[in-house]
């Protein structure tokens, strides 16, 4: 694929992320009791957001393609385990989940995350990746694991079922989120060391 084409794509996807979350929340503005920091709380909602971004960003030219590699890595490591997440956990409660519009969820749970990790495993950077940039990817990943458990204590709203410990608690909670951040390691290491490996055959 030509340069202006994968541009073309990138640009296209990206645009299609920011559609599908716009038009979920502009469609649930009408639903009674509608939150929108509740909304932007949803770690799916955030991290489509932030691959849609990267795509139209890093198609406006091949410098800044490779000036955002760390940061393509991050959206990459996001979206799979949104995927992950949500294809072994979350199936089915598309409703709670604030996404019960079918092409939206299909975007937003589906084609997204696949895209972030096809993105990252077909085009390669001519980057290497140091371990503190895979440590920097864990932070955001970290901080809103403590912001969803400090707010879901003050205001009784959890994005998601396995964070409530209300319902949960403390101790399925903390093995569930446990679990969650070995795979961001896990995936993060994976996805660093396929891209370091690439640097050293280009």
């Amino acid at each position: 694929m030509s340069a202006s084409s994968l541009r073309i794509v990138r640009l296209g996807f990206g645009l299609l992320g920011l559609l599908a979350v716009s038009y979920q929340f502009y469609a649930s503005t009408s639903r009674p009791g509608f939150n929108p920091v509740n909304y932007f709380s949803y770690f799916t909602i955030l991290s489509n957001l932030f691959l849609a971004l990267v795509l139209l960003i890093t198609a406006s030219s091949n410098k800044m393609f490779q000036r955002a590699t760390s940061v393509r890595g991050a959206a990459a490591l996001y979206m799979t385990i949104t995927g992950i997440v949500y294809f072994v956990l979350l199936r089915g409660l598309e409703e709670s989940l604030q996404t019960p519009i079918p092409w939206v969820n299909t975007v937003l749970h589906y084609v997204m995350p696949l895209v972030g990790l096809l993105d990252w495993l077909l085009v390669r950077s001519t980057v290497r990746l140091s371990r503190n940039q895979l440590v920097s990817w864990l932070l955001f990943p970290l901080l809103y694991l403590i912001y969803s458990l400090v707010r879901g204590n003050l205001t009784g709203f959890y994005p998601y079922p396995f964070l409530n410990v209300s319902k949960q608690g403390p101790l399925i909670v903390t093995v569930i989120c446990l679990i969650i951040m070995f795979a961001f390691i896990i995936v993060g290491s994976l996805l660093r060391w396929l891209n370091n490996r690439r640097h050293y055959e280009i």
